[in-house]
């Protein structure tokens, strides 16, 4: 029989302490990125909300992500599909947070929000993949159901906010009222 531990109404695969405590605070981290990436997202951007809220998302991911490794070496190769996809949003967060400190690549806004996007798409993708089948009325559907729906969910809105967002609009609006940069026939 397999040896588990029910943490939070979950089944984690370990009987192992310090592999719990390590799962305790992975699961912490991973609802103050899902709750400041919302804030965030939701606030106006450029404000100190929206910086605020977007530096505990870095930082609970940075952290969050350090979980993801030690839990994954633990686990060893149990859980490798977790592990990129820890990394993969791990990444794209440091990226997206780069591009906004940075401001030095043209289009800077539209990367920040592709980046940032698709990190809290990973996010929810792992957080799925990982327990869907055990939550209530997630169970329901088949595994394959949490590998795509976080982004058949936050592809469209990453796609609207470049489109209506004023800060990416800007610069394609600039572009538009540019006459260099109209097409001429």
């Amino acid at each position: 029989m397999k040896e588990e531990t029910i943490l939070f109404g979950i089944p984690v695969p370990s009987t192992n302490k310090l592999f719990l405590v390590i799962v305790a605070v992975h699961i912490a981290l991973g609802l103050i990125c899902v709750i400041s990436g919302l804030v965030s997202m939701l606030s106006e951007k450029g404000n100190r909300l929206h910086t605020l809220a977007g530096k505990v998302y870095f930082w609970c991911m940075s952290f969050s992500f350090t979980t993801v490794l030690i839990l994954s070496f633990m686990r060893w190769p149990h859980n490798i599909h977790l592990l990129t996809v820890g990394t993969l949003s791990f990444a794209f967060a440091y990226v997206g947070r780069r591009l906004a400190r940075a401001h030095v690549k043209k289009n800077w806004t539209r990367l920040h929000t592709i980046c940032m996007g698709l990190s809290y798409i990973l996010l929810l993708t792992g957080f799925y993949v990982d327990n869907g089948k055990n939550l209530p009325f997630w169970k329901q559907f088949p595994q394959l159901f949490f590998w795509i729906f976080p982004s058949l969910v936050g592809i469209p809105i990453i796609i609207l906010a470049l489109i209506r967002h004023p800060l990416n609009k800007q610069k394609a609006d600039a572009k538009e009222s540019n006459p260099k940069t109209q097409f001429h026939a």
